[in-house]
């Protein structure tokens, strides 16, 4: 009996944390992908269709190689990658920016073939790729304190109750927000009364575009955000639970995938890595080599979520854009913080400097030439250590 009931705690235990990972993954970003849809020319329905191939396959993804590896392998869509893409897809349309998923898919899986990721930043310091990141999300700050004006009572609310649940149950945070935002949001009639009838997600496919300025617009962007802000904090994660995983086959096997879903509106798929922490602890299981089964269930629900997408998104489009635009913001903070504090924390004064300038000019409206902010902001960067370089040499 005893045994029984060690094993009903460990499954309820494990299903419990996948299923937290689930909700925190989720509400940490939905409101960016549904955003970025609708700056794409898309509607709820293509949000649906888009959270239906990220659902379904993060959810195979997590099941398979965490079965097949017996570690707590969790896959990812990229939140920054989101957020980058909201801020970088202006004049582009929803098939350029597909051909711009597949080919940032394709270098992410032919990069960990060539030489091993961190070789990546012996040209491009994690400084500089912490504030391009963090360029790329002051905008969304920003966009929170910008809906006071129009929506006080609610967007000062939702900051309240961010900095409260922070405090208390940091775990829980994001959903706290949403619940206090909606009730609110309701009560000040901010909503559209509607009728909501069940629905199933449908896939909806995008032909593609390819092109040279799609490439670079899009495709390097991403690439970079998701290897820097995604791919390794989720490698180093692992590694600090004492987990070896085999880096190359992981990553080759989510960037296939990825090539595949990405026409269905899979936009990148990632390592986890805050996410993935909950189901690695010791409330999982005591026993490091079966905590794999919370990333298993979290896999489950991620399936069951995006067959589930189109009701949901049925209802989050009724909310004010204000609350979504807030939410987008607040649900970054996190992010922006890490990314600030992680783009100037060399010892080297140039490098520090050279991350700065990158922050600066990819926060900035410059499209010299055709070219986003995000990659002027990488090539500022980069000047400022190649003329410290030749200082160093002339001194020498």
């Amino acid at each position: 009996m005893k045994t029984l009931f060690q094993q009903v705690n460990s499954i309820i235990a494990a299903m419990s944390a996948g299923l937290v990972a689930v909700i925190v993954g989720f509400s940490s970003s939905i409101a960016l992908i549904y955003q970025l849809v609708i700056n794409l020319g898309g509607d709820s329905h293509l949000v649906a269709s888009w959270l239906l191939a990220l659902g379904i396959s993060m959810g195979i993804l997590s099941i398979l190689l965490s079965y097949c590896y017996r570690i707590p392998i969790l896959i990812a869509w990229s939140t920054p990658g989101a957020a980058l893409l909201i801020a970088n897809v202006q004049g582009f349309n929803l098939n350029q920016a597909v051909g711009g998923f597949i080919v940032s898919a394709l270098l992410l899986f032919i990069f960990p073939l060539l030489m091993p990721l961190d070789k990546l930043f012996k040209w491009l310091p994690t400084q500089l790729a912490s504030a391009m990141l963090a360029g790329i999300l002051l905008k969304f700050g920003f966009a929170v304190f910008a809906q006071m004006e129009l929506q006080p009572i609610l967007i000062i609310s939702m900051f309240i109750s961010y900095l409260l649940a922070k405090r208390l149950i940091p775990q829980w945070t994001l959903l706290i927000v949403i619940a206090v935002s909606v009730i609110l949001a309701w009560q000040l009639q901010l909503i559209e009364n509607k009728v909501i009838e069940w629905q199933w997600s449908e896939w909806q496919f995008i032909q593609p575009t390819f092109s040279w300025s799609i490439i670079v617009g899009i495709s390097l962007p991403l690439f970079i955000v998701t290897t820097a802000a995604q791919n390794l904090p989720g490698i180093a994660m692992l590694q600090s639970f004492g987990y070896q995983a085999p880096i190359k086959r992981v990553l080759s096997m989510t960037s296939l995938f990825n090539i595949i879903v990405a026409p269905f509106g899979g936009y990148a798929l990632n390592l986890a890595a805050i996410s993935a922490s909950i189901c690695m602890t010791e409330d999982v299981h005591k026993d490091v080599n079966k905590r794999y089964w919370a990333s298993i269930w979290a896999g489950i629900f991620y399936i069951i979520l995006g067959l589930l997408a189109a009701y949901i998104i049925a209802w989050f489009a009724l909310l004010p854009e204000s609350l979504i635009l807030a939410l987008a913001g607040i649900a970054l903070f996190g992010t922006i913080t890490h990314s600030l504090q992680q783009s100037v924390n060399s010892k080297s004064k140039h490098i520090n400097e050279a991350a700065v300038i990158t922050l600066l000019i990819t926060a900035s409206p410059i499209a010299l030439w055709g070219l986003s902010s995000v990659i002027w902001g990488v090539i500022g960067g980069l000047l400022v250590l190649f003329f410290s370089q030749l200082s160093f040499k002339k001194h020498d």
